[in-house]
């Protein structure tokens, strides 16, 4: 199991964030909140390494707050350090 640490994953979230104009012109389906953190889980996913049985599963159309929760669930057993993961994620989708 790969971790991430915290200037790991603030770097993921602002790549995500300067390239938004370009994954939101690809992505045309949902808020820009919800394909700007569709797009992180799915970097976290790669980044990580994480297989099919330990990605979230969503039972209803998710939304922003649904895909934060998911975000935050990948990260719970795979920081090296313990940060705060949630200003990131705001900043994200600011």
């Amino acid at each position: 199991m790969r971790n991430i640490s915290e200037s790991e994953f603030q770097h993921i979230c602002s790549q995500i964030y300067d390239d938004r104009k370009t994954i939101l012109k690809h992505n045309p389906l949902g808020t820009s909140e919800e394909i700007l953190l569709w797009m992180l889980i799915n970097c976290l996913n790669s980044y990580l390494s994480l297989k099919e049985i330990e990605m979230p599963c969503f039972s209803t159309v998710p939304d922003k707050y649904i895909y934060r929760d998911a975000i935050l669930f990948i990260l719970r057993n795979r920081r090296t350090n313990d940060f705060d993961a949630g200003p990131y994620i705001d900043n994200l989708i600011e």
